[in-house]
Order: C-alpha cells, then structure tokens, then sequence
C-alpha cells in the first residue's frame, strides 16, 4: 500500500493540535461566562488546563512514537512525524495560545458570549450531570452492562486473521483487480506471488554446477508449481530463479511454503521476492506487537500516575482504552473477515484484516483516548480537591468536559467514516475502525464505564502508596490557589481537608 491509501496520516495531529487548543479555550470561555474579567479569566484557564494538555499531548507522543519498536520503517516514519507534530501543537497551546486570547480579548466570544452563559448554567444540571447522577447511584449494574457491550463487540477478535494485501482484495472494478485475476486464471493463483531463489554463487560448496539440482529440489515440492529456468548474472557470482506457489499471495499455505522452502535450500541459496518480504514483516509485526504493546501501556501509566499521583486512576485508565480498542477490532472482525454486513461497506467479499491496521489502530485509539482522558480526570480531580464529594466530581467533571470531548469525537468519527467511501478495503478497515473505537469511547466507556468505576472506587480512586510517595513529581491541575498540604493530591484524605477548609 502506498501513501495515499493513509489518509489518516495528517488525522491523528489535527485532532490533537484541535483538542488541546479546544481545552484550553472551552475553559477560558467558561470562566468568562461565569463572569470573570478577561485577564483572570485566563490566568485561571492555563493554570487549570495547562498540566492537562501538557500530559494529554505526551500520552500521544508517546503513543504514536512507540511505532518504532515495531522495526517497520513507514510505522516508525508516521509515528515520529505525528509526534513531532503534537509537540509542537502543544508547545503552541501553551505559549502562542494565551498570547492571541489575550489580544483578542472578549473577540473570541463576538455573538455568543450570552449563549455561552445560559450554556454554562445549563451544564450544571444538563444531560451530563443526570447521565453521571444515574450511574453513580447504580454503578455496579451500569458497569456491567456497558462493558458487557463492549466485551460482545470485541469477542470476534480473538479469530483476527492478519496478512499483507494484494490486488485479490481490490474491488472487480479496478485495472489492477481484473489483471490480477486473469492471471490467477491463466496461470493460477501462485503466479501473482512468485518467489525469488538467489543463489550466492560465491559461497563455500556452491557454483553454477548445482543449479539443476537446485531447480530438481524446489520442483519437487508439492505446494510449488512451477520452477523456472536459473538466470545467472553478467560476473557469475549470483543466480535467480522463480518458484511458483500452488497458492496466492495472502494464503496463508504460501507463509508454510516459503517456510518449506527456506528449510530445503542448502546455505548461501534464500528466499526473497514481493511474497516473502510481506509474509516477513507479517511474522515481524506479530512478534513485536506485544512488546509494543506493553510499552504503550507502561509509559502511559507512568505519565498518568506522575499527573494524578494514583496508582489506581493509570491502571483504570489503561484498561478502559484497552475495552475500546477491543470493540474496535472485533468489528473489524466480523465486518471484513467475516463478511457481517459488508455489502453496507461497500465489500463484494470477505478479506482478511491487514496486518498494519491493528499496529496503527491501537496507537492512534489509544493516544487520542488518553488524550480526553486526561481531560475528563484532570476536571475530576479538580472538583474533587474542592468539594471532597466523590459522586459530586465525577458528575461535575463529566457535565464540564462532557459537551468538548462528544463534540470532538462527533468530528472525528465523521471524519473516519468517509474513509468507508474508499474503495481500498485497507482504508475501510482503518475508518471504520477508528470511527467504531472513537464512538465506543465517547460513549459507553467515557459516559458510563468511567463514572461507574470512579463511584465504586470512591476515594480509593486517588491512592498512591506512602512510600511511593517521595518518587513521585508533585504537580497540579487545579485552578486557584491551594493549600501547601494539597500538593500530596495523591492521598484522598488530604483531598479531603483541602476540600473541607475551601468550605468552612
């Protein structure tokens, strides 16, 4: 696949440059509409919102930029460039930003600023506040049945089938398609895949004498069809020759054949061509997903528990983003490779997922899910160090970050569901994908997985043990002056005096 079948590549920054923009901005016009004057107003928006993008646009960066543990040159390529890019976005939000909102002044809200206000006074007892009110009182039944849900949509992924793809998967109406399958027909399957035998003439125990043995051994391989005629180069020190599979490209009997093949070649003869080269990185993709993986998972928990200083709200974290892509990929699942409603897709048959998109899939889900995370939390945390309450945090910080991060994912899955229209199944893989994940996360998981999990843990939700406590940095996210004891926000009963002493 080339550039051009990626056209999320530009995606996952925009986003991310919108969303840590829109944070900082949705805060400063909510100060405002509570009748702040512009300076504080301000003031008040980057001291509360500033720790939050910084920490949203790491997750990302650290995120996108762990595709280079995957070895793949055009992953590792995407993942540094997107990461470049949010630092830079982030960089901007915190320096850049406040300087043009100060020049504008009360510009930004030219026309909507009464709006703005009946907005605010609506959100704190809107849909938002009554959804986190219903599932605080009943968490345990609204846990399990959202991520029952989602449990159900990721069941399908434990069958993923991954492969490289050909033009066998193209639509019947493409050029390459039509070419592809005459050839299968005229010459079968095995012949758009053929593979390359070279033979290092140079090597010890080896010369152009032993090429027709060569051709009599790959010949006498049941899943190879044919065997061509050994091409010697111009110096005599290498020679080629081409090995037929009984099998197409993306068959999985083709990976066993090259593996066959490779076990009966003597030493200094290999394998390569188009076939093998996508049947390796299929084999390197799968061995370092894990690791991958587990980078992600750790390096995100670590950021996490050093910005809300609990070991509790990471692992949450961690494991809700872990529910979304799951639902994501199990309808991948049952969409492509099953072949469920795929005539809705735009799909004349069933295809096997390729083997990129579950790589791609998890680090842009899962950056621009902790990315809103953070968000969500870190508004939490701060109604939580004031009020002490914490059913009433949970329903104050869904109600405030509510509207921002369902309105951006409304955009982004939108967006993700145009790419449907591709007639590249690759492209409707990713999509779909990424629109399912988002959606799933902006919803089951945002609006009713964390809030019930939030009110079952109570203040639990912000331990950190006491002798973790001296390693750990002592940062903020809340607006307003604090205590001196409210920087150990990790322990809940100094959440709570602080919250007492703002009260009395």
């Amino acid at each position: 696949m080339g550039a051009r079948d990626w056209p999320d590549q530009a995606l996952t920054p925009c986003k991310t440059v919108a969303g840590v923009t829109h944070q900082a901005v949705a805060r400063y016009r909510e100060n405002r509409a509570d009748g702040k004057e512009g300076a504080e107003a301000l003031s008040d928006a980057m001291a509360s919102s500033g720790t939050a993008v910084v920490f949203a646009g790491g997750t990302v960066v650290v995120a996108m930029a762990a595709l280079a543990l995957t070895g793949l040159s055009v992953l590792t390529s995407i993942g540094l460039a997107t990461s470049l890019v949010v630092l830079i976005a982030v960089a901007a939000a915190t320096t850049l930003l406040p300087a043009v909102l100060s020049l504008l002044g009360d510009l930004v809200h030219s026309g909507r600023l009464a709006r703005r206000r009946r907005s605010a006074v609506r959100a704190r007892g809107g849909v938002w506040m009554r959804l986190a009110a219903r599932v605080s009182q009943r968490p345990w039944p609204h846990l399990i049945g959202a991520t029952g849900v989602v449990l159900v949509l990721a069941a399908p992924a434990v069958a993923m089938q991954v492969t490289f793809p050909d033009a066998g998967d193209e639509p019947t109406s493409t050029s390459q398609r039509r070419a592809y399958d005459m050839l299968a027909e005229g010459f079968g399957p095995g012949f758009n895949g053929p593979l390359l035998i070279v033979a290092d003439l140079r090597a010890p125990g080896l010369d152009a004498t032993d090429l027709p043995a060569l051709s009599e051994l790959l010949a006498a391989e049941p899943r190879i069809a044919t065997v061509g005629e050994p091409q010697t180069s111009g110096d005599g020190d290498a020679a080629v020759l081409s090995a037929i599979p009984t099998t197409g490209p993306a068959d999985p009997t083709t990976s066993l054949t090259i593996e066959r093949v490779r076990d009966l070649v003597p030493a200094g003869v290999y394998v390569s061509g188009l076939t093998a080269m996508t049947d390796d990185l299929n084999q390197q993709l799968e061995q370092t997903l894990p690791v991958f993986i587990i980078a992600i998972l750790a390096a995100s928990f670590l950021l996490l528990m050093v910005v809300f200083r609990s070991i509790v709200v990471p692992l949450k974290a961690a494991l809700v983003n872990l529910l979304s892509v799951g639902g994501a990929y199990g309808v991948l699942v049952a969409v492509f490779q099953w072949g469920w409603l795929g005539g809705l897709f735009g799909l004349e048959s069933a295809v096997p997922i390729t083997s990129l998109i579950p790589v791609l899939m998890f680090g842009i889900v899962f950056g621009m899910s902790m990315d809103y995370e953070v968000f969500l939390l870190s508004r939490i945390r701060e109604e939580y160090a004031r009020t002490g309450d914490n059913a009433e945090s949970v329903a104050r910080g869904l109600a405030a970050t509510g509207p921002v991060i369902t309105s951006a994912a409304l955009i982004m899955v939108a967006v993700f569901l145009s790419f449907v229209a591709n007639p590249s199944p690759s492209v409707k893989m990713l999509g779909l994908g990424l629109a399912t994940a988002i959606a799933l996360d902006a919803t089951v998981v945002r609006a009713v997985v964390v809030p019930a999990s939030m009110a079952i843990m109570g203040r639990a939700n912000w331990w950190l043990p006491r002798w973790l406590d001296p390693f750990v940095p002592r940062l903020t996210v809340e607006s307003g002056p604090l205590d001196p004891g409210s920087v150990v926000l990790g322990q809940p009963e100094q959440l709570a005096t602080v919250a007492a002493g703002r009260r009395g």
